[in-house]
């Protein structure tokens, strides 16, 4: 897939390398508890249980329910002591996306797919969606869940430049060009009454039957 991107929307505040901004762990959770809360039980009502999950840009906590009790949790990440220390992986992947968009993993490799708080630093978006289809099993879910909290230097210009009603409508671009998935839903938990968190906004849709596996 050609990058759909122009140049100047994939720009970065810091153009270093990934892996030298990443090479020192980071034990700490980038939103608050409440929101963390809201990521769970977005988790644990989408995602299959007993099922091989990949946790693309991977950290020390993948904020999977135990209720899933998955088969199999792949986390893919850039720093190996974060997810050395995440009790829910099963394996580790080193590797960076924006320098590879391309997944290495065979087709229709896993059940699910999710991307927590992190979606605002691709540089290939729509290549790691459509790759993210590509080893996806037909009708398995891929949930991308952000909030308004990021590292601003590494996100890219588009995320950057746009407001917060607009970020939600850029995730489902990015699902609906990748032409991979089905069924995609807006779960908006932004707006919580009585509640004072970190917002949170989910997308997810669904390895659809065009693309084969």
């Amino acid at each position: 897939m050609a990058d759909l991107l122009p140049p100047e929307l994939r720009r970065r505040l810091d153009e270093s390398d990934d892996e030298l901004f990443y090479e020192q762990p980071r034990f700490v959770v980038h939103i608050d508890q409440q929101a963390i809360a809201e990521v769970v039980r977005i988790y644990e009502r989408l995602l299959p249980k007993e099922a091989a999950i990949l946790d693309l840009m991977s950290s020390w906590r993948s904020h999977l329910p135990s209720s899933l009790r998955p088969k199999r949790v792949v986390g893919l990440g850039l720093n190996r002591a974060e997810m050395a220390d995440n009790p829910a992986l099963t394996d580790i992947v080193i590797h960076n996306l924006n320098r590879q968009p391309r997944l290495p993993f065979d087709d229709a490799t896993f059940d699910g797919a999710v991307m927590t708080v992190s979606v605002q630093y691709l540089v290939h978006p729509f290549e790691v969606f459509a790759e993210t289809g590509r080893v996806l099993r037909t009708g398995a879910p891929f949930i991308v869940t952000f909030s308004n909290r990021m590292f601003p230097t590494k996100a890219i210009a588009f995320w950057l430049m746009a407001s917060e009603q607009q970020r939600p409508e850029i995730v489902k671009r990015y699902f609906v060009q990748a032409d991979a998935f089905e069924r995609i839903e807006l779960i908006d938990r932004s707006r919580q009454a009585g509640v004072g968190s970190d917002p949170i906004w989910a997308v997810v849709g669904y390895k659809t039957l065009k693309v084969a596996d």
